[in-house]
């Protein structure tokens, strides 16, 4: 891709779309941030320049319009929670106004064939959905990024971590914790400079309990925290009313945290997905304990 080349990036305010934004800028890319609010402030961009231009994944007349006026021929995007048909016509609306090529951050937790995965499957399911949209639009020309548990959910649990007693559904299970920036180099990256692979999964460089979690950011912010496991339906209604999660995801998240994926490491393609950050940035990911040094402030406030 020419230095000159321009990229559009959906999502821009996001804790990975900026860092797409921001490391397809300094690969050379001309960036367009397409925004539902292009008024929005984004602290972590405001020394670059870009485009901004306003656009939703979940409307495809806004999609093309933004494509249009912006010549952007490289699109990143994420799952539009509110599309009914596995985001096919938004990513037709892309196709149609002259992108060329795609970086979809989906999910680890697509492990097998996505036309393989019931709509039971929640999560899983609403990712290939568009990873089959995706590459019947874009064919070769479309990137599956699959990132694995991202360290940036425990912020949600900090109210619980400072009251000094978290309730999980599974305490022992082992996640991957993968930092929220090294996913946005590595789509960036692969945004501005494409590869020969197709899928790509990425995940964090060390398996840490949930409890273990907890454990780390308590000592760091010198607090006591008590675990607590919660069972069944139990499970289920603090997943929803903490999270706003609906019923049926709440369901597939205590399934899943309770069940074999509740250790991330027996996934296939765990060990290719452990080395990938490192491949495609040449950079060593970050530990959960790197994060939250970066982070700690936010447990605090």
């Amino acid at each position: 891709m020419s230095s000159s080349q321009t990229v559009i990036v959906f999502g821009p305010t996001g804790r990975v779309g900026s860092v797409v934004a921001l490391v397809a800028h300094e690969e050379g890319a001309q960036v367009v941030l397409a925004m539902r609010d292009p008024s929005k402030q984004i602290p972590t961009l405001k020394n670059i320049s870009a485009e901004r231009v306003q656009a939703d994944l979940n409307q495809p007349e806004t999609i093309k319009a933004a494509v249009e006026q912006s010549k952007a021929r490289r699109a990143f995007i994420y799952l539009a929670h509110a599309t009914r048909d596995g985001m096919r016509s938004s990513i037709e609306a892309l196709k149609e106004a002259g992108v060329e090529s795609v970086v979809f951050l989906s999910s680890f937790s697509v492990s097998e064939d996505p036309h393989t995965i019931p709509p039971t499957e929640f999560v899983p399911y609403m990712h290939a959905q568009v990873e089959i949209s995706l590459d019947e639009v874009f064919g070769d020309n479309g990137i599956v990024v699959r990132p694995g548990f991202f360290a940036s959910n425990m912020i949600s649990m900090k109210n619980e971590i400072l009251s000094g007693e978290v309730k999980f559904a599974n305490p022992d299970a082992k996640l991957d914790w993968i930092v929220p920036s090294d996913i946005g180099r590595v789509c960036g990256k692969l945004l501005v400079h494409g590869s020969d692979e197709r899928v790509i999964g990425l995940v964090g460089p060390q398996l840490l309990s949930y409890g273990d979690a907890i454990a780390i950011i308590a000592r760091s912010i010198g607090k006591e925290v008590q675990v607590i496991r919660l069972e069944g339906e139990e499970a289920v209604q603090d997943a929803m009313k903490k999270s706003g999660l609906p019923r049926v995801v709440a369901e597939w998240f205590v399934a899943n945290i309770t069940g074999p994926a509740s250790d991330i490491s027996t996934t296939p393609d765990y060990a290719s997905a452990l080395k990938n950050v490192d491949v495609y940035t040449g950079q060593a990911p970050l530990t959960f304990e790197q994060w939250l040094e970066e982070k700690k402030d936010l447990f605090l406030e």
